[in-house]
């Protein structure tokens, strides 16, 4: 039996304060509008897990007693009993309840979630045509992968720090500073990548790390206090109300923590830059709460109640079990579920929590000891990530009873399998050749060009069967958020991001034209996208004249109407016509959510569908626009609308994608419209 490892007192504040923060999570996935800012209760997790771990580490470094190995054997006895069990129901109701696709992609998060990297998973996986998050059962596991690459990586290394007779808390302190100055860089250049990436979020487990040695060598802490002071007469005055510090002070910054905690709560929105500064709010107040000691009055009273320690020591199960239950409901219902089901997914979840901790959790880790536990876990979890990776390497297994009950549907779900040829071309704008693509025959020359965001990419299938059926040459570009009118830059995450560098992609196809001779251009965009509409109002991808600073919705408006009447001048002034295809319905609901598990799709489908009328009011600004102009405009609604209606699916297919662009399905149907539309437009 090896030597147990030094463990810090037990505090019951901590185990409330916890609480506050699992709350504040569950609270923000089940009733978002309760609480907007909830989700930093993961951030406060992040500094208490910091906190705990880092005091049992630099408490058994000063000891000469720490562990790697007894570190490693307590994390496995710790977070993977609750882990397997849930990982395990995840793949049971996703058996159970999920299409192939949405199967396949549950065994990859499985086995990422096995093994400690879903956070490098969900950002691999937040591509523009990625799927919405309440879908992701195990959505929540980003945030254990951050925190568990963290003590794979940080033990080893204040150990060697450590044997090198290194600062530790100086080297700490560096380590959180870059970490924090990379968090600050990426929230603004790749959000994405600032929200999963660990390199952006170990500063705040750092920051419990540092608070960690401060109470483990607090004596040395105030010894240099004390000589500081010595050295510096002119603070003399001062001394006593340092002194005075130990007592009334730690009441005060326990209120302010708690304070900026619940701030952050109500204030804090996703709809803000986050992480990025904001994240300092949860993990000051945390740092607060923490360094106020289990004495003081706020965590004394308030945070070491009962009702809240219990709460704080099912936790980790509860955050576990919660988004499981409520994504799940998500997908079964097939849109929000009522705010009973979800009432009653998190009071399931509390029941099971708890039944985790008492059943599984305390024996496991409390019982009697024995050697095989923690390989008996680990064999667990390589059980349950290898069935999570046979599900992604077998598609989902599509022979299951639910994904064959819509099969036909399922199956219709599909874009063009040209989209990484034709389509975001990396540098598209610069690059020195295949940075558009041929729709016909590429020994014809090409007489027209096709360009624009992802809706010009949705209508490829058609443009390329005319081009075949008609025997000529289209030639076709684009990138997502990039509408195809000369003279304006995209805003969408970033102008800096080169990628979306639209206006050089869209001056590039002008002088490319004017020196292919082409003789027509088609423009095909998601125009709402670029200014909004009363009628169903949404994000906007604003668009301005560079260097048109600040931008905004009105600016957006008036900088859209400019480029329309810019571009066709300009491509009229080189003897080129001009067509613009008016955006189609835009739907509710990603179309299989008009399947509502054990519903009859067929009976549902037209309850989902949009009506022509909310259409028509969506597009009527954008399109009163390019009606104006001296260009030929295409309307296709009469194809995709019937009986004042705009459904996702016809004869028991999608004609969508997602709940904007037409699917393979989609485009064949509009096709013989759109063929009768181009071939008036070439003749004349």
């Amino acid at each position: 039996m090896p030597s147990p490892l030094s463990l810090p007192k037990y505090r019951p504040d901590i185990d409330g304060l916890r609480a506050i923060a699992v709350l504040a999570v569950v609270a923000f996935h089940a009733f978002p509008t309760w609480v907007q800012g909830g989700f930093i209760g993961v951030d406060v997790f992040f500094v208490i897990s910091g906190y705990l771990i880092s005091t049992i580490i630099f408490e058994n470094l000063d000891k000469n007693t720490f562990s790697i190995g007894e570190f490693y054997l307590r994390r496995i006895r710790r977070i993977f009993p609750a882990l397997i069990l849930v990982l395990a129901a995840g793949y049971v109701l996703g058996w159970l309840t999920l299409f192939a696709d949405e199967y396949k992609q549950m065994g990859k998060h499985i086995a990422g979630g096995a093994g400690f990297i879903s956070n490098y998973i969900l950002w691999n996986d937040s591509g523009y045509f990625d799927g919405i998050a309440e879908k992701k059962p195990l959505l929540h596991l980003w945030s254990l992968g951050v925190e568990e690459q963290f003590y794979i990586i940080f033990p080893i290394l204040l150990f060697v720090l450590w044997r090198s007779k290194l600062n530790l808390f100086v080297i700490t302190l560096l380590m959180a500073i870059v970490s924090f100055e990379l968090n600050i860089y990426e929230t603004e250049a790749n959000p994405i990548a600032a929200f999963y990436s660990p390199q952006t979020r170990f500063w705040e487990l750092m920051c419990g790390s540092l608070l960690a040695w401060a109470a483990t060598h607090k004596n040395e802490v105030i010894q240099y206090i004390d000589g500081w002071l010595n050295k510096h007469p002119s603070v003399a005055p001062y001394r006593k109300q340092a002194a005075f510090v130990g007592t009334p002070w730690k009441h005060v910054a326990s209120f302010a923590g708690l304070f900026s905690i619940v701030f952050g709560f109500f204030q804090i929105s996703k709809d803000l830059s986050f992480p990025g500064k904001w994240v300092l709010v949860p993990v000051l107040g945390t740092l607060l709460v923490i360094s106020a000691g289990k004495g003081s009055w706020p965590n004394r009273t308030i945070l070491s109640n009962g009702i809240l320690v219990w709460l704080g020591l099912i936790s980790f199960p509860l955050y576990l079990w919660h988004w499981l239950f409520l994504s799940f409901a998500r997908i079964i219902e097939g849109e929000t579920p009522s705010r009973e089901i979800r009432a009653a997914c998190v009071l399931v979840s509390i029941f099971l929590a708890w039944a985790t901790y008492k059943f599984i959790e305390r024996p496991i880790k409390n019982g009697a000891y024995s050697p095989y536990k923690a390989p008996i876990l680990l064999l667990l979890m390589l059980a349950i990530g290898s069935l999570g990776y046979a599900v992604y390497r077998q598609n989902g297994f599509p022979a299951r009873a639910i994904a064959q009950k819509y099969l036909s549907y399922t199956e219709s779900i599909k874009m063009t399998s040209r989209l990484n040829e034709c389509f975001d071309i990396p540098y598209a704008y610069k690059k020195d050749g295949n940075w558009f693509c041929n729709l016909g025959d590429n020994t014809i020359p090409a007489t027209v060009f096709a360009y624009g965001d992802s809706h010009a990419l949705s209508m490829l299938p058609a443009l390329e069967m005319f081009s075949k059926e008609n025997n000529i040459n289209i030639q076709f570009a684009g990138t997502s958020g990039c509408p195809s009118l000369l003279g304006i830059q995209s805003m969408r995450g970033s102008a800096k991001i080169e990628m979306h560098d639209c206006q050089n992609l869209n001056e590039r196809v002008f002088e490319y034209a004017k020196k292919a001779k082409i003789g027509y251009v088609i423009l095909i965009n998601r125009w709402v996208y670029y200014t909004g509409s009363e009628s169903r109002p949404h994000e906007i991808n604003y668009i301005a004249r560079a260097p048109n600073e600040p931008i905004s919705k009105k600016s957006s408006a008036s900088d859209f109407e400019w480029a329309v009447r810019n571009t066709v001048e300009r491509w009229r002034g080189i003897g080129v016509k001009v067509a613009f295809l008016e955006d189609i319905p835009q739907q509710l609901h990603h179309p299989k959510d008009i399947l509502p598990k054990g519903r009859g799709a067929e009976k549902n489908y037209m309850k989902y569908s949009v009506e022509l009328g909310e259409h028509t009011r969506n597009q009527s600004w954008v399109n009163s626009i390019l009606r104006r102009q001296n260009a030929s405009v295409i309307n296709l609604d009469d194809v995709l609308c019937v009986n004042n209606r705009c459904p996702p699916v016809s004869n028991s297919r999608f004609i969508y994608f997602d709940d904007d662009h037409l699917s393979i399905d989609g485009s064949k149907l509009v096709y013989p419209k759109l063929k009768v539309e181009l071939r008036k437009f070439l003749e004349n």
